[in-house]
């Protein structure tokens, strides 16, 4: 018996592997879209329930800036699995099961400041 190929190998993984939710591009595309417009309709409502101290242009603002953060993703797979992601946190939102700070955090952008005195970098572990 002769031990099959790599290449026959990685076919029959590949024919195994299925797709989580989309069949192809164009329905994971679909997906994302609906997901987007889902948050947008949704903002508002989050804003004022939660009572967060931005405006919802501000909100929608992010919104836009988390989902093209994303947007060099090619794979189904996992646009797939960010969709999924994406509509969980909108349910905890819905259902109020997130608090505000887990909202704000979204909004908050740490320093990107290298630390430059003896004590920092060593704190820091450099």
């Amino acid at each position: 018996m002769s031990l099959p190929t790599q290449a026959a190998r990685a076919a029959a993984v590949a024919k195994a592997v299925q797709p989580i939710m989309s069949k192809n591009a164009e329905e994971a595309r679909r997906r994302v879209i609906q997901l987007y417009k889902a948050w947008w309709r949704e903002i508002p409502i989050a804003v004022q329930d939660f009572q967060l101290d931005i405006s919802v242009r501000q909100g929608r603002q992010k919104l836009k800036e988390l989902f093209m953060r994303n947007a060099h993703v090619k794979d189904v797979r996992l646009i797939d699995m960010i969709v999924i992601k994406g509509k969980q946190d909108l349910e905890e939102t819905i259902h109020i099961w997130k608090q505000k700070t887990h909202l704000m955090r979204y909004f908050y952008e740490p320093p990107n400041k290298p630390p430059t005195d003896f004590l920092s970098k060593f704190y820091a572990g450099k």
